[in-house]
């Protein structure tokens, strides 16, 4: 089944771009475009894509505040990739929080494009590692939070919290199941628990909650 991609961005020149990189795939379908927030919003009501590639400065209303429209008013949204000319700014906390699931540069090799649609329509989460690092740098400028679980964390398991923890510091699956000893299985199956406990969307989620909420500190072990 081919995924459904719609193109947000107020250069055309990119839109048709990022087209002609998508459409050459087997898989993708191009539904539609947009060159602004609020006929972003328009089109993904009507044409329902499981994608939306979202430029964040825009005229009228932003990436951001379309994202969060387009959250906020479908009760199964499509998943956002993000895209940026700059590497990290402020609105790249802004954009995870307003539902984005990947963060990419508008300059990055087209394979990754490609990957982050795939990776995100999977139900996963993708971001660049320079903006993971800096992500994490901004974090660690905050308030020191409280120690021990926090209280939202209440209904997970003491495994679930470890995961968590790992999940938070980058660790892919795989890797969590080997530092834990556990198969891939089941770390997957700890991820998705925590996902449906907590009420999050994704990993990206995950790693905001840990660090908000105090259960692990940057440069922290």
């Amino acid at each position: 089944m081919s995924l459904r991609v719609l193109v947000v961005d107020d250069e055309q020149m990119l839109r048709t771009g990022f087209r002609l990189i998508l459409e050459a795939q087997p898989d993708m379908t191009v539904v539609g475009e947009a060159d602004d927030g609020g006929a972003a919003v328009e089109a993904a009501l009507r044409l329902r894509p499981d994608v939306v590639l979202m430029d964040i400065r825009m005229r009228a209303m932003d990436g951001l505040e379309a994202t969060r429209t387009i959250m906020a008013s479908m009760p199964d949204p499509p998943k956002v990739v993000v895209l940026t000319t700059f590497d990290y700014d402020e609105y790249v906390y802004d954009a995870l929080k307003a539902g984005a699931s990947a963060f990419l540069l508008k300059d990055s090799p087209q394979e990754q494009l490609i990957a982050a649609v795939r990776v995100v329509a999977a139900g996963d989460a993708l971001l660049q590692p320079s903006i993971t690092r800096r992500l994490i740098a901004d974090f660690a400028t905050r308030p020191t939070p409280h120690s021990g679980a926090p209280p939202q964390l209440s209904e997970l398991s003491e495994r679930e919290i470890e995961v968590m923890r790992e999940v938070a510091r980058g660790l892919s699956n795989e890797e969590i199941a080997s530092k834990l000893f556990v198969t891939r299985a089941t770390v997957k199956s700890h991820v998705a628990h925590i996902l449906a406990k907590l009420g999050l969307r994704d990993r990206i989620q995950v790693v905001v909650l840990a660090y908000e909420s105090g259960l692990i500190q940057p440069g922290r072990e």
